[in-house]
């Protein structure tokens, strides 16, 4: 769990930390005289990193499902520990000029092209490994996003309270990126230890995995990429929240984090919780009941924080999505693993998961960015959350009604 898991952790830790820290970045890299359109380039450059994310997955999974999921795994964490040292070293539109914003793309894209992969071969692996309850133990892939949630949020509050502004702009801001660098030859010198999965060396080869998913797996993908949708929609809504607090409500940047912690706690600690009931009850029955949460409270958890714009009202609503993604997300490895056969499994699970992520959750912060400049509504970002909800919805009912997945 500790070797399929890290890779998860450092990846969402950078994206996370990115996400928290988009103020600065836009003020440090893309600079200018409207602050709304210095954050939305910087969106707009972590959005774009997720368009290798499908492609990503194709390459490295289809080396996975050829070549074993322990050789794709270290690949991934070297590819995810150059785009993190690239983020923490890169030199700031004041040093450089423009090619800095190009360095920040550079990094996004092979963060992206990497963390296209990590999830669908860690979770295959985990799952092809665990003997039984594999709810349970790939659960804690999404357990370990709690944790990078937490960390990356903890870091935030620290930094923002303690340390003054011109000392966050300058350099405090690179502190999470470097110690995130440091995390990769930790995961680098476990997986170097692992074993590769039974089923993976006994079972049958295929020697065009990619080709396979893309013709006669297509259905079973695309109902995937749609179950994504909650899960990645949550995360990231989170994720958006210190820049939502800070930019629209006057909410304090300190107080802001402490959302994320508070989130980063219930989803380390109610996951492997949510992953038990799933193997009694069934991911599909889970994860339709948290997406019908999502789609009927998502409104009126808006209509509290923006109507009651305090450090308890934000703390709770970040806690009820916290709640809403522990309970969709922990059981979505499990049922993404089901759906298809070993020998395209890892190709298939990292498309389905990569297309439902790039299209559902990467553009998320750059769309609520965009829907809340140009419509003027503060309760804009619920209506995205409920669109989301109910294409899950419809990828659920897919899973359960063509498929052999409770």
């Amino acid at each position: 769990m500790i070797s399929s898991s890290i890779g998860a952790a450092l990846e969402w830790f950078d994206i996370i930390v990115y996400a928290s820290f988009a103020v600065v970045i836009a003020h440090n890299f893309f600079p200018g005289g409207d602050a709304g359109l210095g954050l939305i380039l910087t969106f707009a450059t972590f959005t774009i990193s997720y368009l290798v994310r499908p492609l990503g997955g194709l390459l490295i999974g289809g080396y996975a499902d050829r070549y074993g999921r322990k050789k794709a795994l270290t690949l991934t964490l070297l590819l995810m520990m150059g785009g993190t040292l690239l983020m923490a070293a890169a030199p700031t539109h004041a040093a450089i000029g423009a090619w800095a914003g190009a360095l920040i793309l550079l990094s996004r894209l092979v963060q992206g092209f990497s963390a296209g992969a990590e999830f669908g071969t860690a979770t295959t692996f985990l799952t092809e490994t665990a003997p039984h309850r594999k709810a349970y133990y790939s659960s804690w892939q999404v357990a370990s996003q709690g944790a990078s949630m937490f960390l990356a949020s903890a870091f935030g509050y620290t930094l923002f309270t303690y340390l003054t502004e011109e000392q966050l702009y300058t350099w405090g801001w690179r502190i999470p990126f470097a110690v995130g660098v440091l995390v990769g030859p930790v995961g680098l010198y476990i997986r170097a230890r692992l074993s590769e999965t039974e089923e993976f060396r006994h079972g049958p080869r295929e020697q065009a995995p990619v080709r396979s998913t893309l013709t006669r797996h297509l259905g079973p993908v695309l109902a995937g990429a749609a179950c994504v949708g909650v899960a990645t929609i949550s995360v990231y809504l989170i994720l958006y929240m210190p820049t939502f607090a800070v930019k629209n409500l006057g909410v304090p940047a300190d107080a802001a984090y402490l959302g994320g912690v508070v989130a980063g706690l219930v989803t380390l600690t109610a996951v492997p919780l949510v992953g038990r009931l799933a193997d009694r009850i069934g991911p599909a029955r889970v994860m339709t009941w948290a997406a019908l949460a999502a789609l009927l409270l998502a409104w009126p958890l808006f209509r509290i924080l923006t109507s009651t714009p305090t450090v308890p009202a934000l703390i709770g609503v970040i806690a009820a999505l916290g709640t809403i993604m522990a309970f969709y997300f922990a059981p979505l490895p499990a049922l993404l693993t089901s759906l298809y056969p070993p020998e395209v499994r890892t190709t298939a699970v990292s498309t389905a998961y990569n297309l439902g992520v790039t299209l559902l959750g990467g553009i998320a912060p750059l769309i609520l960015t965009w829907l809340l400049e140009t419509t003027d509504s503060l309760n804009s970002p619920s209506l995205y959350y409920m669109s989301t909800a109910a294409v899950s919805l419809t990828g659920l009912w897919y899973v359960r009604t063509r498929t052999s997945t409770r």
